[in-house]
């Protein structure tokens, strides 16, 4: 009897204990308590773009107790901490730090109440707005599982935290002070974003383009002012502006091929100080986005002939033509992943995850300075999928509408940390593991 009632209970026993453990997703989860913790202050205590000095020196400092080599200062403030564990490829592994000038309005005990005057002179708060609070945690909490698992993995490791993404400065900064010549080049890199389009804990990923090429460019529409009440006597540089507007549209509408994606938008449009003034000036900012060099240059080039076209229609003299400037210094390149490391990131994700998790999502407009890496070396293999954030509830409320809920960059934008955090420290170390796995 004593026997059938041990037997029984070792039955219970294994009952209750999962069939299979997984020892990584149990240290993630063992990890978690301090991660949040790192979360909440970094969240708390956003810094802008090329000014990510205590975010950098935290995560460094932590990283060399984990006995990476650190190299601070890089591209400014951007991290390099490598780990050399034997023969094997070179893996960079890279996340952003930089938060946005948004006044924060998610109501979390942590938010961040930091406030800055911009170089502008504009007074705002900051926030961490696009979730670069989580990629942090998510670099540290990779670092933390690699660093312990080296006996599972030969190769090099160069994890880095890239300042300045949001101005899409920080990739080309870094790339520039020598990131592949002063240490090892990578044969491979991966990154990710959390996605508020996605529920949370569940990864997205595109073959091929994933993120658009971004332009920014101005246009300074010049006129002859005046009184509003003698319009004869004027060149109305608001009525100019507003028709290089309108033409503009036909640029997607009708001279872009419909199967290559491309977006032109106005987002501002400033003229003028009063109603009985016709101004001598309009000013117009537009954002471009392609995801092909053809798709670009037909973009921007169409957009120099319609705004000189428009002012030789309105009469304008030549030294009177409005001047457009393509800020090349601004530019973003699209971003590609290459088909080999996407094919079996995915495969990896989907047995690990299971397929209700890992799904294939459509490339977006949005704009991710990861492309430089890749572009800075076209043999390397190179990827950055998505990791959502949008609470279960919310988006369960919402129907899965992700229109009805925050974006990214809204100052409501409040991600389940947890949910991304552990995913995405799960998905990263598998995938660093696969990329370096033992011959």
């Amino acid at each position: 009897m004593r026997s059938q009632l041990l037997a029984a209970t070792l039955l219970l026993a294994m009952a209750a204990t999962p069939a299979s453990a997984d020892p990584l997703r149990d240290a993630v989860a063992k990890d978690m308590p301090s991660l949040l913790a790192l979360y909440k202050d970094l969240h708390a205590n956003p810094e802008l773009s090329m000014q990510e000095v205590k975010s950098s020196a935290k995560l460094a400092a932590e990283a060399k107790k984990l006995g990476f080599e650190v190299t601070t200062g890089v591209g400014k403030t951007g991290v390099v901490a490598v780990m050399k564990n034997g023969p094997g490829p070179v893996l960079l592994l890279r996340a952003d730090m930089d938060a946005l000038p948004v006044t924060e309005q998610t109501g979390l005990p942590f938010a961040s109440k930091v406030r800055v005057t911009t170089a502008a002179g504009v007074e705002t708060g900051v926030m961490h707005a696009c979730g670069h609070d989580t990629h942090m945690t998510t670099w540290l909490g990779t670092a933390r599982r690699l660093a312990a698992m080296k006996d599972q993995w030969s190769g090099t490791l160069v994890m880095i935290l890239q300042p300045g993404e949001e101005i899409g400065f920080g990739a080309k900064a870094m790339l520039d002070d020598g990131l592949y010549s002063r240490f090892p080049k990578p044969t491979h890199a991966i990154a990710f974003h959390d996605a508020a389009a996605l529920p949370a804990g569940v990864i997205g990923y595109s073959n091929g383009y994933a993120l658009a090429n971004v332009d920014s460019v101005d246009i300074d529409v010049k006129g002859i002012g005046g009184h509003g009440a003698y319009p004869q006597t004027t060149k109305d540089p608001i009525v100019l502006a507003a028709r290089i507007v309108g033409a503009l549209q036909t640029l997607v509408s009708r001279e872009n091929d419909p199967q290559s994606p491309a977006v032109v938008t106005v987002g501002s449009f400033h003229a003028g100080a009063k109603h009985n003034i016709i101004s001598d000036n309009a000013k117009l900012q537009l954002t471009v986005r392609s995801y092909t060099d053809e798709t670009r240059k037909l973009l921007l080039d169409g957009i120099r002939r319609i705004v000189r076209g428009e002012a030789i229609a309105a009469g304008m003299p030549e030294d009177k033509m409005p001047v457009v400037t393509i800020r090349e210094g601004e530019y973003t390149p699209a971003t590609f992943n290459t088909e080999k490391i996407t094919a079996s990131t995915a495969a990896l994700f989907t047995e690990r995850f299971g397929a209700d998790r890992v799904i294939a999502t459509p490339a977006v407009m949005g704009g991710e300075d990861f492309s430089r890496f890749w572009l800075a070396d076209k043999s390397i293999e190179s990827l950055i999928f998505w990791v959502g954030g949008a609470p279960k509830d919310k988006w369960d409320a919402a129907g899965g509408d992700a229109a009805k809920l925050p974006s990214l960059h809204s100052p409501f934008w409040a991600p389940d940390a947890e949910a991304v955090i552990s995913t995405a420290t799960e998905a990263m170390t598998a995938a660093a593991l696969d990329v370096l796995k033992k011959g």
